[in-house]
């Protein structure tokens, strides 16, 4: 489980907009703006209670640590939702500066 953790880890640092923190546990907990939107998003698209929201860590989420093809599953989820919120944020930037 420790090498999945930390293959898993890796996988999430290169989605930009998430800081994942490190962990001994079969969990990590990631940094993101905005926790409650990206949870709800998240256990909307795969299956509730996928990605919980800790009550005293402030801006963050956290996910468990699972198998490799469940890992992989989350992990596009997570890269495909912050890439269309980068997106998204890049056509309002573009919108409100007259382009």
């Amino acid at each position: 489980m420790e090498e999945e953790r930390e293959r898993f880890f890796s996988r999430l640092a290169t989605i930009a907009g998430i800081q994942p923190m490190p962990s001994i546990s079969n969990w990590i907990l990631l940094q993101v703006d905005r926790p409650s939107d990206v949870a709800r998003k998240v256990n909307r698209r795969l299956s509730p209670g996928t990605v919980s929201v800790p009550r005293n860590v402030a801006g963050a989420v956290r996910v468990s640590v699972k198998d490799p093809k469940t890992n992989e599953v989350l992990f596009h989820c997570l890269r495909d939702l912050f890439r269309a919120q980068k997106l998204r944020l890049t056509s309002e930037s573009a919108a409100t500066a007259g382009v």
